[in-house]
C-alpha cells in the first residue's frame, strides 16, 4: 500500500462536494499496471459526474478523471508490455485524479518520446472523441460545410482542426469573447443565443455535418440546419450546465434525436457518439493522434491547467474564460 492524494466526489451536488483526500493505493492486481499520474483530462463529463447527471455513471463516492498520462511504477502479474519509467496514456472514465492509479495493461498506450505530455493527455478523451466523430461517424470530406457547437471548447476545437485537415469549411457557435481566436484558425464563429447561425447556414445550403454537445432544444435547432444527406452527431447534454440552469433528464431529447432516423422520407441522419476504451478503434485512434502530434500535423491547444488541490476552482471556471482548447488537471507535484 502506498499513500496518495486523490479527488473524491462524496455525494452529488455543487462544487463543494469535491474533496482532495489522503488515501492508499494497493499494488496492481494481475493484468494491471500502476501509474503515477502526471496529468488528468478535465471536461464536461467530470462536471456532469459531479452533479450525478452523466449517463450510466457510478454511484458516489467516486474519484473522477476520464483519462491520464503518467509513468509506469509497477507491473502486476502477467504484465510485460511496459518497462518501469515508461510514459503511458490511458482512457479511464474514473479514477485519473489520483497520484497513483492501477489500470488494465491492455488499455494503456505508450507515449512516444518527444510528444508533449499535456497534448498527449488531451488526445485521450477530447481529441479521441473528435477523431471518431469526424473520421468515422460523419466521414467529413473536402468541400463540405461543418458546423460545431462549442467550437472554442476542447472537443469543439479538435473537431474544427481535424475537419479543416479534411478540407472542410468550418462554422460554429462560441462565446463572443473567443471569436477572434476562432477566426485565427480560419473558421467562422457565431453567437449561439441570437440564432443568426440558423438562417445563415440554411442560406448556404445547410451543413453536411453538425456536431452538438449541448442537447435538449439544441438538437432540434441543429437538425434544422442539416443539408440533404447531412448528419447530426450529438455527443453530450451540456446545455443546462453551461447555462447554470436547472438540471433536466436528457433521455427524452436523445430518444427524440435518434427517432428521427425512423422517418423513411428524410435523407438526414442522426447519431449519438459515445467514447469507450472497449471499442476496436480506441487504440488505433489514439495511436494515430499521437503520431500526428509527433510529426507536427496537429498542435493541441491547451486552454488551462489547474493543480489537483484546486479542483473546486477548476469546476467553478469550467465553461468560462477566454481562449480555446483542452483543460487539464496537474496531479503530479513539482
Amino acid at each position: 500500500m502506498t499513500a496518495i492524494r486523490k479527488v473524491v466526489i462524496a455525494e452529488f451536488g455543487d462544487v463543494d462536494v469535491l474533496k482532495v483526500v489522503d488515501d492508499v493505493c494497493p499494488p496492481p492486481p494481475p493484468g494491471h499496471i500502476q501509474i503515477a499520474t502526471e496529468y488528468s483530462g478535465f471536461n464536461g463529463a467530470d462536471v456532469n459526474m459531479r452533479k450525478g447527471l452523466y449517463p450510466f455513471q457510478k454511484k458516489a463516492p467516486l474519484t473522477p478523471g476520464y483519462c491520464l498520462v503518467g509513468t509506469v511504477r509497477a507491473n502486476g502479474e502477467g504484465c510485460n508490455a511496459f518497462k518501469l519509467g515508461d510514459v503511458v496514456a490511458v482512457l479511464t472514465k474514473y479514477d485519473a485524479e489520483a497520484e497513483l492509479v492501477n489500470q488494465p495493461e491492455k488499455y494503456c498506450i505508450k507515449v512516444p518520446d518527444g510528444v508533449d505530455h499535456q497534448q498527449a493527455t488531451a488526445l485521450l478523451c477530447d481529441w479521441n472523441t473528435a477523431y471518431g466523430m469526424v473520421m468515422r461517424s460523419a466521414k467529413v470530406t473536402k468541400g463540405q460545410r461543418v458546423f460545431v457547437h462549442g467550437i472554442s471548447g476542447a472537443v469543439g476545437a479538435a473537431i474544427m482542426i481535424l475537419s479543416q485537415l479534411q478540407g472542410a469549411d468550418v462554422y460554429g457557435t462560441a462565446s463572443q469573447r473567443n471569436h477572434d481566436d476562432i477566426r485565427e484558425y480560419g473558421a467562422r464563429p457565431f453567437v449561439y443565443t441570437d440564432k443568426n447561425w440558423i438562417e445563415t447556414m440554411n442560406s448556404l445550403g445547410g451543413a453536411h455535418a453538425v456536431f452538438d454537445p449541448l442537447g435538449f432544444e439544441s438538437f432540434d435547432e441543429s437538425y434544422s440546419i442539416l443539408a440533404p444527406g447531412g448528419i447530426l452527431v450529438a455527443y453530450g447534454n451540456n446545455k443546462d450546465s453551461l447555462e447554470n440552469g436547472a438540471s433536466r433528464n436528457p433521455v427524452g431529447p436523445i430518444v427524440k434525436l435518434l427517432s428521427r432516423n425512423l422517418n423513411p422520407l428524410t435523407c438526414k441522419k442522426t447519431t449519438f457518439f459515445g467514447l469507450t476504451r472497449d471499442s476496436s478503434t480506441y487504440v488505433p485512434n489514439v495511436t494515430a493522434l499521437l503520431d500526428m502530434v509527433k510529426t507536427g500535423t496537429i498542435k493541441v491547444p491547451i486552454k488551462n491547467v489547474w493543480d489537483m488541490e484546486d479542483i473546486q476552482t477548476a469546476h467553478r471556471q469550467w465553461g468560462g474564460g477566454t481562449g480555446i482548447g483542452s483543460l487539464l488537471i496537474k496531479v503530479a507535484k513539482d
